[in-house]
């Protein structure tokens, strides 16, 4: 089996047993969504995919980044760890160092970023979520992308599907909030 197929198979592992918002949708289909939005963007790197597959891991199984860097390589061990919340931290105080820390890392992580962004997007609609807490979600999805978004505009140029993928996000916040990006 290659590299991304392992990622593929050890995301599901480790995810097993956990469904989205709905109660219904398995958490991997999520993470698949990830690598899929991955892909429209133009990504072909193996171990950018892997993370893609990897990106919640840390945050939310038992994995840790040694896990990870001795199964995957240090490179997919290092984005996934690009875009993990240090859950020690008090609520509003993850969110402020989570902010910083996107701004700071890697493009490769901010790709993985971003297409989990557009993926949680676009999942509210089955979140069974008030509208209330919706746009609450979508305003600290924007508040990620903002600390991202100056690397994906200077880097336009190298990513074939951005503009789809944009137009998307846009759509779909468009239907919580009336501000767009």
């Amino acid at each position: 089996m290659n590299k991304l197929g392992r990622a593929e198979k050890f995301a599901k592992q480790k995810h097993k047993g956990q469904m989205r918002k709905d109660g219904k949708t398995p958490y991997w289909k999520h993470l698949q969504q990830v690598v899929i939005n991955l892909r429209k963007l133009g990504v072909k790197d193996q171990d950018v995919l892997c993370a893609g597959w990897l990106h919640d891991t840390i945050e939310d199984t038992t994995t840790d980044y040694d896990d990870l860097e001795e199964k995957f390589g240090k490179k997919v061990a290092e984005i996934v760890s690009q875009v993990t919340k240090d859950k020690r931290l008090s609520r509003k105080k993850r969110e402020l160092q989570y902010v910083k820390q996107l701004a700071k890392s890697s493009l490769d992580a901010k790709l993985v970023k971003l297409c989990d962004i557009v993926a949680n997007i676009v999942d509210l609609e089955n979140s069974g979520y008030s509208m209330q807490k919706k746009k609450k979600q979508v305003d600290d999805k924007l508040r990620y992308f903002s600390s991202i978004k100056q690397s994906i505009v200077m880097n336009k140029m190298n990513l074939v599907g951005i503009d789809q993928l944009l137009m998307i996000l846009n759509n779909e916040v468009g239907r919580y909030r009336k501000i767009m990006i």
